[in-house]
């Protein structure tokens, strides 16, 4: 393979990388991007919708954009999600309010997403069966590097300026990608004519007016606003919305037309009707049954506090509505002639269960993800919510590691070996968490089933991807792999609401055997702080009490991925290497 093939996947890869901090890097940033739309950190609940509309975007468009890479191709897709992913954080940037700061996340995750199945199938599309197992345990330690880069980087960013600071790195990243990729998959013969190229140019006009105006009627510039002419601009027409000032009206028409442009000239800037097509061809119907599912389980799940809720308030209509959407996906699937997921794609059991694994695997994972930073700030770090964070950074640094060792094993041993020892040494780092009490973190013995579960989780990564895409023909193979990832997303909000519900339950059944709390403080206040130790112990139970749950969860992973992944092969083979070296 010459270079050119691995310069566009290493390129593909750091954008993976980059969507992934993006993720978690919000973690740190929320109470500033709360702080500027108005919600005060004391409400927090409030601020939930920043969290799940990226999450949102990025899972329940998924399997569109995969069977979109499908039939569009992995570097179109690539970079029209990096494009996406780009004006997404123009427009977290450019918020003002709440429902604006939403909407840019929500359309983040949609271009973050997009980059993971495009990439996996990349990996298909360079590499035979016997040699993805490196490239794939590469992008996903690559993608999960983010996940460790992205606290840090927030945290740095943070210290010395602007939360849309780190947004504006995003953007910036995201365009010079996809101009990268373009450049690198560029092919055919010099034009006859290389100075000119055909351009937009009315196109081009009417997004500088659509950004101008948008952008000058969201950052409000205060000699404009003020000014006596100019500030009539900024005087709504009707009601008090920005987007009803002339200069809203005049943003919102621009925006308009620059649609209309793109659907009517003959070089727009943006090939609206080929993406159409494409959208139609891979079933936009069916996609919109299935986006409005994982909406309602996604809705349901994430916008609960897991300290307390299993559901957020609403959470039985998010569900119903998922239900109702999930029997019409299905009924859409029979009697469409050309299905989202096309007939007998997934029939093989490695491929239906790789989604099947990956759902456990999440369930598994979130337990980490929430609940570790929750015992960090429950025992040792109960002011500083920076290095209860930092302690889950000890967990995630293994997981990249263990992604590159899995993804070469995988050339080796068997895809359901090598996942099932991942998950096997994932349950072991539970276990030993489930042994932790109130100064545990505070010692190194800690860092053992830290380094020890996040080096299984990521152990276990390549041979899942690895297994459906050997189970699969190349023709679905985005689907496929964004099936893996919407079923690892749903195993985790499903995850966190078992195993909190599990957890309450122990905390509840400790809380009413503790002695009444005038007994404990001798009589003189109701709370004391031989009180509030016996809650923190409460506490910790529930947690111990989530971290058995999580490594029963790693345990039917394991079990699930010996017994399914039995019938795909991943390995180079005695013969496929003789074949290849002769």
């Amino acid at each position: 393979m010459n270079s050119r093939p691995r310069l566009l996947l290493g390129l593909a890869a750091v954008a993976v990388a980059f969507a992934a901090a993006d993720t978690y890097v919000v973690v740190l940033a929320l109470p500033d991007m709360m702080a500027s739309v108005g919600i005060p950190l004391d409400e927090l609940q409030r601020g939930a919708p920043i969290v799940s509309g990226f999450l949102l975007g990025y899972v329940a468009m998924l399997p569109l954009i995969g069977r979109i890479a499908d039939l569009r191709g992995r570097v179109p897709v690539l970079v029209a999600a990096l494009v996406v992913f780009a004006v997404g954080s123009l427009v977290t940037i450019l918020s003002y309010d709440l429902e604006s700061l939403v909407a840019g996340r929500f359309i983040q995750g949609v271009g973050g997403g997009g980059l993971v199945p495009a990439t996996l199938a990349l990996v298909a599309d360079l590499y035979p069966v016997e040699r993805r197992g490196v490239p794939l345990g590469i992008v996903s330690g690559v993608q999960e590097l983010g996940s460790v880069i992205g606290p840090l980087f927030g945290a740095a960013i943070l210290a010395v300026t602007d939360w849309r600071v780190i947004f504006v790195i995003n953007m910036v990243v995201g365009v010079v990608l996809a101009v990268l990729i373009r450049a690198v998959t560029r092919t055919g013969p010099p034009s006859p004519r290389p100075g000119v190229r055909h351009v937009d140019w009315p196109g081009v006009a009417l997004l500088v007016v659509a950004l101008a105006s948008g952008g000058l009627l969201l950052v409000q510039p205060t000699p404009l606003v003020q000014d006596v002419t100019w500030g009539q601009l900024f005087i709504p027409e009707v009601g008090s919305g920005r987007w009803l000032t002339p200069l809203g009206l005049i943003a919102i028409v621009a925006m308009l037309l620059v649609v209309v442009r793109c659907l009517t000239a003959p070089h727009p800037l943006v090939d609206l009707r080929s993406w159409g097509r494409a959208a139609a061809q891979a079933d936009l119907p069916g996609a919109l049954f299935l986006a409005a599912a994982l909406a309602g389980v996604i809705l349901a799940f994430a916008t609960a506090d897991p300290r307390i809720q299993v559901f957020a308030p609403q959470g039985h209509w998010y569900l119903l509505a998922a239900l109702i959407a999930t029997f019409a996906f299905a009924w859409h699937l029979r009697t469409a002639d050309a299905p989202l997921v096309p007939r007998g794609a997934l029939r093989r059991t490695p491929a239906w269960g790789s989604l099947l694994v990956s759902f456990f695997v999440g369930a598994a994972l979130v337990a980490a993800l929430i609940d570790i930073p929750i015992f960090a700030r429950t025992t040792v770090y109960p002011d500083s919510q920076l290095l209860a964070a930092l302690v889950l950074v000890r967990f995630l640094v293994a997981l990249p590691v263990g992604a590159v060792v899995g993804g070469y094993l995988t050339r080796h041993v068997p895809a359901g070996v090598v996942t099932a020892a991942g998950m096997a040494l994932a349950a072991l780092g539970f276990l030993l968490m489930s042994e932790w009490d109130l100064t545990s973190l505070s010692a190194w013995p800690a860092n053992v089933p830290l380094l020890v579960g996040g080096f299984g989780f990521g152990l276990a990564l390549a041979p899942v991807n690895a297994a459906v895409l050997a189970a699969t023909d190349s023709g679905v193979h985005g689907l496929a792999t964004a099936g893996v990832v919407v079923s690892r997303m749903v195993g985790m909000l499903v995850g966190v609401s078992a195993l909190t519900t599990i957890g309450l339950r122990r905390y509840y059944a400790e809380s009413r055997d503790l002695p009444p709390p005038m007994q404990v403080c001798g009589g003189h206040t109701s709370r004391c702080e031989a009180f509030d130790l016996l809650l923190r112990q409460a506490g910790i139970a529930q947690e111990h009490t989530v971290f058995a749950g999580a490594a029963v969860c790693a345990c039917i992973a394991a079990v699930l991925a010996l017994f399914l992944f039995r019938g795909v092969e991943t390995r180079a083979t005695d013969l496929t290497v003789g074949l290849r070296a002769g």
